[in-house]
C-alpha cells in the first residue's frame, strides 16, 4: 500500500488530534486536511463543519485571466507585499489535471517556489479533475480550512481558461482580472464574462507597445483598472491599496457589492 493511502487511513482515524493541528497553523495538518476533502472522505467533511464553525476572518481574494498574462507572476509579488506587513498568506493554485495521475500538473506551484520555506505561507495546487469554471472541486472546502488556520490573506488562482472562468465569484470576496497588452478581440470576449465579474482589473505587462490603448479600453468598460509590471514591482503598492479598500467596502457594507453595482456608481 502507498504511503499516501496509509497516510489518509491514519488521518481519519485521528480527526479531532487534525483538527487541534490545523488549529495550531501546522502546514502539514493543513495540507492533510485539504487532501482528505478533495478524496470526499465523510470526516474530512465533519471535521470541516466543526472547523468552520469559528471562522478566522481572511481576506479571499480571486486572482483570474487569460493565459499569458502572468497571474503567477502577480501572486508571486502580492505574497511579498503581504509578507511585508507581516501577515501569512495562504494560496490554492488550480491547475490543469495530469492525463496520467488525474493530479495537478504544479505548474504554479514551482513559479512559486522563493516562498516554500516560509512557514507563513502555504502553497497548495489543486487538480480541476474535470470541473468546469476554473477551479477544482474542492476548492471552497479548502479555502474554508485556510481560514480556520487562521491565514490572513487567502489568494486562489483559477486556472485561467477563458471567459468562462466565473466561479470565482462563489469563493473570493475580492475578485482580480489580469490581462495584458495585445490579447485584441480577447479583450473583448472578456467583457461578456470575466471582466463583468471582476472588481479590479490589472493590465500587467504594462510597458508593452498598445498598452497606453489597452488602458483606455479597459477603463471605458470596467469600474477600476490599474496599470502593472510586475517582474518589475510596478504597481503592486497601488494593487495592494485597491483590495484593502475594496475589502474595507465588504466589511462596511456586510458584503461584497457586485462589480455591476460598482460600474453604474461610476
Amino acid at each position: 500500500m502507498c504511503g499516501s493511502s496509509l497516510q489518509t487511513r491514519h488521518d481519519r482515524g485521528n480527526i479531532p488530534a487534525l483538527m487541534d493541528q490545523v488549529k495550531a497553523r501546522d502546514t502539514r495538518a493543513v495540507s492533510r486536511m485539504i487532501t482528505l476533502l478533495e478524496n470526499h472522505e465523510p470526516e474530512g467533511i465533519a471535521a470541516l463543519l466543526q472547523l468552520s464553525s469559528d471562522p478566522h476572518h481572511s481576506a479571499v481574494i480571486g486572482i483570474t485571466g487569460y493565459p499569458g498574462a502572468s497571474k503567477s507572476t502577480l501572486i508571486d509579488q502580492l505574497v511579498v507585499a503581504y509578507r511585508r506587513q507581516g501577515k501569512r498568506v495562504g494560496i490554492l493554485a488550480i491547475d490543469i489535471s495530469s492525463p496520467l495521475t488525474g493530479g495537478a500538473i504544479l505548474g504554479d506551484r514551482i513559479r512559486m517556489q522563493e516562498h516554500a520555506l516560509d512557514r507563513d505561507v502555504f502553497i497548495r495546487s489543486m487538480a480541476t479533475r474535470g470541473q468546469h469554471g476554473g477551479l477544482a472541486r474542492a476548492t471552497r472546502e479548502a479555502r474554508m480550512v485556510l481560514e480556520a488556520a487562521g491565514y490572513d490573506v487567502i489568494l486562489i488562482e483559477t486556472i485561467g481558461v477563458g471567459q468562462d472562468e466565473v466561479d470565482i465569484l462563489d469563493v473570493a470576496q475580492t475578485v482580480v482580472a489580469v490581462v495584458a497588452p495585445g490579447l485584441g478581440d480577447e479583450v473583448q470576449a472578456m467583457k461578456a464574462g470575466l471582466l463583468e465579474v471582476a472588481n479590479i482589473v490589472v493590465l500587467n505587462k504594462g510597458d508593452l507597445p498598445g498598452a497606453d490603448m489597452a488602458l483606455r479600453d479597459l477603463r471605458e468598460w470596467c469600474p477600476l483598472v490599474l496599470r502593472t509590471v510586475c517582474v518589475k514591482g510596478e504597481g503592486i503598492p497601488e494593487l495592494v491599496m485597491a483590495i484593502a479598500e475594496h475589502q474595507r467596502m465588504i466589511d462596511l457594507r456586510g458584503g461584497a457589492p457586485s462589480p455591476l453595482e460598482e460600474r453604474l456608481r461610476r
